[in-house]
């Protein structure tokens, strides 16, 4: 194999790291820390004491957040707001309604996007369903015990629960 060869096939086989794409607040936070603090103390010393790395500090500084992404994270904001507004009952074709009426140019799939980062979704509610039917032409057993529940002897009277079958 010559080394031109040799050489492309390396490069195909080098593993691509994706970019992150959420940062937790506090590595956040050290990264502004350093980059605040690099004419007292050097960048590698910083990143070992605060248990970053050096290659993610120094990505934080060469990619700053994307528009894209400031707009997601003020979509965001906003409709949490809708949806706490909404009772927790409104899901991503509501919200979708609502930010256009508000001029906000965004689609349905983008707002059930953002909405799935944040884990929320649609509670409905149950629909009222009448267990109880009292008004029917049925013979209705009569009632022996009269609320006497403390037979005078074993076998006099019997109830039963039937709760657990489904009507």
């Amino acid at each position: 194999m010559s080394r031109e060869a040799h050489v492309r096939f390396c490069e195909g086989l080098r593993v691509k790291f994706p970019r992150p794409t959420r940062l937790h607040q506090k590595t956040v936070d050290d990264y502004r820390f350093i980059r605040e603090h690099t004419k007292l103390f050097r960048v590698t010393k910083m990143c070992q004491v605060l248990k970053v790395s050096r290659s993610g500090y120094y990505y934080w500084l060469k990619y700053p957040i994307s528009q894209r992404k400031i707009e997601d994270m003020k979509l965001k904001q906003e409709i949490t707001e809708i949806y706490q507004k909404s009772r927790r009952t409104y899901g991503s074709p509501r919200i979708h309604q609502k930010l256009l009426r508000e001029d906000h140019h965004i689609g349905r799939k983008r707002v059930a996007r953002l909405m799935q980062e944040l884990a929320i979704q649609a509670v409905a509610k149950r629909k009222y369903k009448a267990t109880t039917d009292s008004k029917h032409s049925k013979p209705v057993a009569e009632n022996r015990l009269n609320r006497n529940f403390t037979p005078e002897k074993p076998n006099t009277s019997w109830v039963a629960d039937i709760t657990y079958i489904y009507t």
